[in-house]
């Protein structure tokens, strides 16, 4: 596939204010795939919603800590109880707009890279009705 058949997405890094960002867990258990998926699906999905790079805000990469001080709001998803998203965001002083964790939301946490897409959709519906809806 060449370049221009991708979906090209917004610049987080220049648009951030604009962006509603999310930064979600992308463990090696299936609520992990779960919160990358979610990720992938809002991003493709909602016009103003763009996942960004838990990993660069944890290794301190200040263009990526200044996207999620700048996000016009800030949405973190955490796979399991560790709620590892939420512990780097605040590690950096940032209090996320949303969060939440996938498995406080019925969706067990199984050692695979396998995930139900109805656990997808159920969340990614859950976060746009909550947070995405809202100016």
């Amino acid at each position: 596939m060449n370049a221009k058949n991708y979906q090209l997405l917004p610049s987080c890094g220049k648009e951030a204010e604009g962006l509603d960002i999310i930064l979600a867990c992308d463990g090696a258990s299936s609520v992990g795939q779960v919160g990358h998926e979610v990720a992938v699906f809002l991003t493709k999905k909602r016009e103003q919603a763009r996942m960004c790079c838990i990993t660069a805000v944890g290794a301190n990469s200040k263009v990526h800590i200044g996207i999620a001080q700048k996000a016009r709001k800030l949405i973190v998803i955490n796979g399991c109880a560790l709620k590892c998203a939420g512990k780097i965001v605040r590690d950096k002083g940032i209090e996320p707009d949303y969060e939440m964790t996938i498995s406080e939301e019925g969706v067990d946490k199984i050692p695979t890279l396998d995930f139900d897409d109805e656990a997808v959709e159920k969340i990614a519906l859950k976060i746009a009705n909550e947070v995405l809806s809202q100016k």
